[in-house]
């Protein structure tokens, strides 16, 4: 790349010594007159931004989104219809608990967040490679990542607050056994598949809606690392994941994705045997068959990566006319926290910032703050007589017909264990039992024998096989599973 020589300072003057501060005589002391050397260190005192609270360590590429199949019958989003249409994107993984300078090979959920650029704006699938979570309720969000996070005596992570946080929280159970299981620790990035998570809403031309879940399929094959493996690369290389992305691509192996979606008619969605907006629970391939749209290739790395990754900022509520929200409560609490979150984090105007900044002109009344730029003369208030921009109705969103009595709800008739029994028995034998192995590592090192056997009630309630499998490897006699 082409770089004027001339070193400047942020103000574009000449910065004649970058090796020596300004002194009285040889030895000194330094004098307040040296401006450059100021600077210098104030901004980098200010080098580094608030990290995500969650999703802190991450590594991700730009790219480009093909569309293989028109699904304008269902939806009337742009970036869905036409075949062949290619909409620019960008990618983020990361580990979600972790600080900054966490693993890459630590077991945990890894983070999958796409950004297409499209022509009606910007469009964000915020999931991760599993298709379920440990909530369902936004309420419960900040305790859960409190369980994930550091002890506040002790400062180190603790297998006794999240083992207490899961076994208490039943609805995380097929999450749990997920996370247990092979896929806890991918080989790396481009070996996993990806998930919406949430159910979304499509809306097409004639105005008639669907339900519509996402899905990535890595097209490089799912590939696990072992606690062993997992372990031993922790030791050499602490971003492995994150090289692995940069490196393949560097190569021009450039990682591919296979896109699907569940398509569940708007009524038929609402009827379907367990609620579609639980996001710990999973709509059944055999009911709903996944559709293949589209493949996204990442084939270039940022150029830099504080500008390209770090303030990059996602949000589910950032949707393009065609595709809504739905009831989902964990969603509806996510379509507020992530942009409050990035505004805290980066600043009121992080959507000024190249990478977060749409392909299409922006039109908005809201003016001023920290950083702003690009401001024009018109007035900064609406309705006015000044011509300024106007409201676009045909984007309004379809309403969902709402009844009851307010109130603090959980879902109706939860069913928190089937599923993840279900996923047990689909497991090899070799698998099942490496599940186990894990389990008794992790769940093994709790202090509180309650929370062992409350954990394992749950283990047990999704399968019996399951339950006194845990049971056996804990050393916990099966009568205080069973009774």
């Amino acid at each position: 790349m082409n770089y004027d020589k001339n070193l400047t300072t942020k103000e574009g003057q000449p910065w004649a010594d970058n090796q020596h501060s300004l002194s009285a005589g040889e030895r000194g002391p330094l004098l307040i007159q040296d401006y450059a050397l100021l600077e210098k260190l104030a901004h980098f005192n200010r080098e580094r931004i608030p990290e995500r609270v969650v999703h802190a360590k991450g590594a991700g590429a730009k790219g480009v989104f093909e569309l293989t199949k028109d699904m304008s019958e269902y939806t009337k989003a742009d970036i869905f219809n036409g075949v062949g249409k290619k909409t620019p994107m960008i990618a983020r993984f990361s580990v979600v608990a972790g600080e900054s300078g966490h693993p890459d090979t630590y077991r945990d959920v890894r983070g999958f967040a796409l950004k297409f650029y499209t022509q009606e704006g910007n469009y964000d699938i915020v999931g991760n490679n599993t298709p379920v979570f440990f909530i369902n309720d936004p309420l419960k969000f900040p305790d859960f990542i409190h369980s994930q996070k550091r002890n506040p005596k002790t400062h180190a992570r603790s297998q006794d607050m999240q083992w207490d946080f899961w076994a208490h929280s039943p609805e995380a159970t097929h999450q749990v056994t997920i996370l247990m299981a092979d896929r806890g620790i991918p080989l790396s990035y481009r070996y996993m598949h990806g998930y919406g998570s949430h159910t979304y809403k499509w809306v097409n031309n004639k105005n008639e809606q669907f339900w519509v879940k996402y899905h990535f399929r890595t097209d490089q094959g799912i590939k696990n690392l072992t606690n062993k493996l997992a372990t031993e690369l922790s030791g050499k290389d602490f971003d492995y994941a994150q090289n692995d992305l940069f490196n393949a691509i560097e190569q021009g192996e450039f990682p591919s994705w296979s896109v699907f979606v569940q398509i569940l008619p708007y009524e038929e969605g609402l009827a379907y045997k367990h609620d579609i907006f639980d996001v710990t629970q999973v709509v059944s391939q055999k009911d709903f068959p996944l559709i293949e749209i589209g493949k996204f290739t990442l084939n270039k790395n940022p150029e830099n990566y504080f500008e390209d990754m770090e303030q990059l900022a996602f949000s589910p509520a950032n949707l393009v006319p065609g595709v809504e929200a739905s009831l989902d409560k964990l969603l509806q609490g996510r379509l507020f926290a992530y942009k409050d979150a990035a505004r805290y984090r980066i600043g009121a105007n992080y959507e000024q910032l190249p990478v977060n900044r749409p392909i299409v002109p922006v039109h908005s009344y809201e003016r001023d703050g920290a950083m702003v730029q690009g401001q024009d003369d018109q007035v900064n208030y609406e309705p006015n007589g000044e011509n300024g921009p106007k409201e676009v109705p045909s984007a309004k969103i379809q309403g969902d017909k709402v009844t009851g009595i307010s109130g603090n709800y959980s879902y109706p008739k939860p069913d928190y264990y089937s599923a993840a029994g279900k996923l047990y028995r689909l497991l090899p034998d070799e698998e099942k039992d490496r599940l186990i192995e894990t389990i008794g590592l992790n769940l093994g090192q709790v202090s509180k024998e309650s929370i062992k056997i409350m954990q394992t009630k749950h283990f047990y309630q999704a399968d019996p096989e399951y339950g006194t499998r845990v049971a056996e490897v804990l050393n916990i006699p099966i009568d205080k599973i069973v009774n």
